[in-house]
């Protein structure tokens, strides 16, 4: 069979995968079962002049072949822009990361005594081997700051008490910090990072990149640049049954269109960043009980995000907010304005994205739009950050399986599906945040597809992709240094 691949899922995974293979020279085919957007949770959603990042991207990567290759994609559409994000707690705005002094300073003096005692405790009592998220802060910053900056926004997202959250989870997402670093910090000044090759610790970057009409717009071009390059792309194409031929070596998807009409692909590799479970539950021939079990046990937390336009608004300045307080059940707000000014359609408008998390079977889920609005709106004015006079529209995106959940069983169940998958299945390969189940970054999901490439146009696997950490740096290349991904250098400058 020809040089061919089937890929499902357009996201930044499946959408770098495809753009690398056409340039490549392969036949490739891109399944996305969204009929507007490429993107997946990366996509920008429009409406009326504005523009909607579903979750925040920041672009931004330790890894030098990431950003080369963005720039390549996206040579003239990058603005540099300052970090801001704070904190809402008890009508107070701390900074994120947190600044020592700042935060036990607006706590007050008795609250942040008891904050400091109770870091001092843990350092001299640390908890060992640390197994969920709350004992994973804990050790980082005491418990009395857990349960004040952590906690409740925490639990808003994943929908479980901390205890039930892997530790794994804080690890890969907090990285680096503790109260400890945040004082010395805020004490001593800290270098300006103002070049995606120079950010330091990934949390505590003060500046990144982002396309001018947000992160959309880096996938859109990429889909176009796919196109270019001879390969295709179906919108709105779900697949719906997977097949892999064992004697020819070659898979065969049956994919849905929304008209419901069913049309046949046949490839010769697939590459796949759809959730492990809808692959599994697809797929021909089937796995057995157990893989089927763990594969399905596997969660996701599903999102909603209700973007409210303003005229006139006075507000905060920051990139996002996080709300500390349970009263209200939103757990981010977005500032789309200070992520890029062209989000608005001018500069009398302003745009806020307020972000709930949940599962697709909550009622918060299968609100009605019009009663999404109305209650982001009343959150807003609950926490005093809008004048109910500057609204104008609301509008909702929804988005699916936007993040994998990381609970007490979660490992276990990933490593029995990949051994099978790794075992059955030579030409099958998983990449991205749901096609691995793990909750990466953008450029980690890129990372996987580029190393996935390698390994099929090497014919052989190179690259174990799932020892990619979560810098989007392959964990064995400073001990190999043959492994160094060689794509073609791209230009060094944004713009």
């Amino acid at each position: 069979m020809e040089k061919s691949v089937l890929i499902i899922g357009a996201g930044p995974a499946g959408l770098t995968a495809g753009y690398l293979l056409t340039q490549a020279g392969w036949k490739v085919t891109l399944l996305e079962a969204d009929p507007t957007y490429v993107g997946g949770i990366s996509k920008t959603v429009s409406h009326n002049g504005f523009h909607f990042d579903i979750g925040g991207h920041r672009f931004f990567s330790k890894s030098e072949e990431v950003n080369r290759l963005w720039r390549e994609i996206l040579p003239d559409d990058f603005i540099e822009r300052p970090r801001s994000s704070r904190i809402y707690y008890r009508n107070e705005l701390f900074s994120y990361p947190l600044k020592g002094f700042e935060a036990l300073k607006k706590l007050g003096l008795v609250e942040a005594i008891l904050c400091v005692l109770s870091y001092f405790k843990v350092q001299l009592f640390p908890i060992t081997d640390p197994k969920n998220f709350k004992d994973w802060v804990t050790n980082q910053f005491g418990e009395r700051l857990f349960n004040i900056f952590f906690k409740t926004y925490t639990e808003k997202v994943w929908g479980m008490k901390c205890e039930e959250i892997s530790a794994d989870w804080a690890s890969q997402r907090i990285q680096g910090l503790s109260l400890g670093k945040a004082i010395f910090n805020s004490i001593l000044p800290q270098k300006k990072h103002s070049k995606l090759t120079d950010l330091g610790l990934k949390t505590l970057s003060d500046y990144f990149f982002y396309p001018r009409k947000g992160p959309g717009m880096m996938w859109e071009t990429a889909a176009a640049k796919i196109l270019v390059q001879g390969g295709e792309v179906f919108m709105g194409h779900q697949a719906k049954k997977i097949s892999f031929n064992r004697d020819l070596l070659n898979w065969k998807i049956i994919a849905e269109n929304k008209s419901g009409a069913l049309k046949e692909f046949t490839a010769s590799h697939l590459i796949s960043s759809c959730p492990l479970r809808e692959l599994i539950n697809n797929l021909t021939p089937e796995v057995n009980f157990r893989v089927s079990e763990s594969a399905n046990s596997l969660r996701y937390r599903d999102f909603i995000c209700v973007s409210v336009m303003l005229k006139n608004f006075k507000g905060f300045k920051d990139n996002w907010i996080y709300i500390h307080d349970p009263s209200v059940k939103v757990g981010r707000i977005q500032n789309f304005k200070s992520w890029s000014p062209e989000m608005t359609p001018g500069p009398e408008f302003d745009c806020l994205g307020l972000e709930y998390f949940c599962f697709d079977s909550d009622s918060l889920w299968n609100l009605s739009d019009t009663d999404l609005g109305t209650l982001a709106i009343g959150e807003l004015v609950k926490l005093k950050l809008i004048d109910p006079q500057c609204v104008i529209d609301t509008f909702v995106v929804r988005q699916e399986k936007a993040y994998p959940i990381y609970d007490d069983s979660y490992r276990e169940s990933l490593k029995i599906v990949r051994d099978e998958l790794e075992e059955k299945f030579p030409t099958l390969h998983t990449i991205g945040r749901n096609g691995m189940h793990r909750y990466n970054n953008q450029d980690h999901a890129m990372m996987t597809a580029m190393l996935t490439v390698k390994n099929i146009l090497s014919n052989k696997k190179v690259f174990d992709v799932w020892k990619i950490n979560q810098d989007a740096q392959y964990i064995e290349v400073i001990n190999n240094k043959e492994n160094v991904i060689d794509f073609p250098m791209l230009p060094q400058k944004v713009a």
